[in-house]
């Protein structure tokens, strides 16, 4: 017989419910999930056919993390990071990566001001709310590691000063790993500061048939108007690091981690940062289910976009084709539930993702 709810998340949802700032329980996540759709609906008007692609951007958003995009050309990456950026009311620069991009291009620079005799600190396009990165493989390793230390800290040090990003910072970058010629892949360490990677594939035949209807005579991206601001965004990510965890899930959280380290199908598993990542994204989608708790639903389903991306499939695997998701997949069916064994949980019929 299948387990409820409250029996995955160990039990915990009765008295912790959140309490909004008015003091109505659930208000803040009545306000998010109004919020969310919205963002939603307008970002959904410009990309057909991928909802689970639009949420995840959404769950990465709310995390307080970063966006990886990454696909074939033509399938709409950078449509999908400026439809999101011009949902949100807020500052947005975009980032052309280029080889002859230069770190300053991104940090910004200190200009000596001839007429006040001091150096004038000048910001570059890192400086702003949503920042959207083109073809983020092709700037060179130095400009790119020019956005590890803003990813991770939220910060950015020039010439000794510290200059502090405004919240919400996010950074969503696209790639194309097909042509490669004059690249430079992301390193892991600038691979791991993305809380999430996904691919848009290509549209289903109903879908591109829409597409070809709605953007045949006009851009729909050129008519779209903010539906949300910066503040509000900020008021939705403290409804989400409100959202409830379980020591169950928490270690059902770690349980994983540890499979992908001791995994002979991969030869360097999750980090830390990855778990710490999984954690909040799971938190930002159970508040888009109008749930004020995580269920392993919530981790299973964003497992692979969350951690693919940072692990490295040993060289049987890769000789045997298999790819970094499908490792994902096998270490979710292997890992026991929170509360479950692996004898009781084939009989307890809990769906798997």
């Amino acid at each position: 017989m299948p387990r409820s709810d409250a029996d995955l998340h160990g039990n915990v949802g009765a008295g912790a419910r959140l309490v909004a700032p008015d003091g109505s329980p659930g208000a803040g996540l009545d306000a998010l999930q109004d919020s969310a759709s919205r963002i939603r609906a307008n970002v959904e008007r410009v990309i057909e056919g991928k909802p689970e692609v639009v949420r995840i951007a959404l769950v990465v958003l709310l995390a307080e993390g970063h966006l990886l995009i990454e696909d074939v050309p033509g399938v709409g990456k950078t449509m999908l990071a400026k439809s999101l950026a011009r949902s949100i009311d807020c500052s947005v620069r975009r980032i052309q990566f280029t080889p002859d991009l230069l770190p300053s291009d991104v940090t910004g620079v200190s200009i000596f001001d001839q007429e006040s005799r001091e150096f004038e600190f000048k910001p570059g396009a890192v400086f702003a709310n949503v920042v959207v990165g083109d073809e983020i493989n092709r700037a060179s390793p130095k400009t790119q590691s020019a956005l590890l230390e803003a990813m991770e800290e939220r910060q950015v040090s020039v010439d000794g000063m510290t200059y502090v990003l405004e919240t919400p910072f996010m950074v969503i970058a696209t790639q194309n790993p097909i042509e490669m010629e004059g690249t430079y892949p992301l390193p892991e360490a600038q691979r791991d500061r993305f809380t999430a990677r996904v691919s848009m594939g290509y549209p289903s035949p109903a879908a591109e048939l829409r597409m070809l209807e709605s953007h045949g005579a006009a851009e729909p991206i050129n008519d779209l108007e903010p539906v949300a601001d910066a503040l509000e965004v900020r008021k939705l990510i403290e409804v989400v690091r409100s959202i409830h965890v379980s020591p169950e899930i928490q270690q059902y959280v770690v349980d994983l981690l540890t499979a992908t380290r001791t995994s002979s199908e991969l030869r360097l598993g999750a980090s830390p940062r990855a778990g710490l990542q999984l954690l909040r994204a799971s938190r930002a989608s159970a508040a888009l289910d109008g749930r004020d708790y995580v269920l392993p639903d919530d981790v299973q389903r964003l497992a692979s976009s969350v951690l693919a991306h940072r692990l490295l499939p040993s060289a049987e695997a890769q000789a045997s084709r298999g790819t970094a998701e499908q490792v994902v997949a096998a270490l979710l069916q292997r890992t026991p539930l929170p509360g479950s064994t692996s004898a009781s949980r084939s009989a307890t019929g809990v769906r798997r993702r």
